[in-house]
């Protein structure tokens, strides 16, 4: 992301936000729709080899500089950014066998079937779809997952639009586990899917 020009990036704030572009010229504006899903990716540092290699050659400024290529506004309309670490000779030599695709494939056809199931009464498909109203109604949180969320949004300085994107990531994290309710795990994973927010990348 950060190879594209800034003024370029933020024009995609209004079609995340709204999953429509408006188009003025002269006495007309127009709209067109929008709805995409939008996939990103950026190295940690100019160089590409923070945090963990020696190679790097970025200094605390460039990485800075770097990463601040990217808004925060544009950040928080973004539902989920994670970190990627450098995988190790453990991990690659490693037999042990993970989820298949397959089997992967069937959770996510059944999370959508709950989904479009539980907004077949209304304008929407999918919980990237909901709005303040859907979000107060499906995503209620009980006393321990409150607090979990408070204290992530004090201490990382969330905004209110992270905060609804949280909230959205953890039901359809809990939509995987066939969950009906939110737990303080979903909470926390779906936290852990905002590791951009955190300031300055831990640098």
């Amino acid at each position: 992301m950060p190879e594209f020009k800034r003024s370029v990036l933020e024009v995609m704030r209004q079609p995340l936000e709204d999953r429509e572009v408006n188009i003025s010229r002269a006495k007309f504006t127009v709209n067109y729709p929008a709805s995409f899903m939008l996939v990103a990716s950026m190295n940690p540092s100019p160089s590409g080899y923070f945090p963990d290699d020696p190679n790097n050659t970025s200094s605390v400024f460039e990485m800075q500089r770097y990463m601040n290529k990217i808004s925060g506004p544009l950040l928080d309309r973004i539902d989920i950014h994670i970190e990627v670490d450098k995988v190790d000779f453990e991990q690659l030599s490693d037999k042990k066998k993970g989820e298949t695709s397959s089997e992967i494939r069937q959770r996510v056809i059944r999370a959508r079937t709950l989904q479009s199931d539980r907004f077949a009464n209304l304008d929407i498909n999918y919980n990237a779809q909901m709005g303040p109203k859907e979000i107060d109604r499906f995503c209620e949180l009980n006393e321990t997952s409150l607090i979990l969320l408070k204290t992530a949004m004090e201490k990382l300085n969330l905004s209110a639009r992270a905060y609804d994107r949280i909230l959205k990531v953890a039901r359809t994290i809990a939509d995987l586990e066939n969950s009906p309710y939110l737990s303080s795990a979903h909470i926390s994973e779906a936290i852990q899917y905002r590791s951009l927010d955190r300031e300055f990348w831990n640098i």
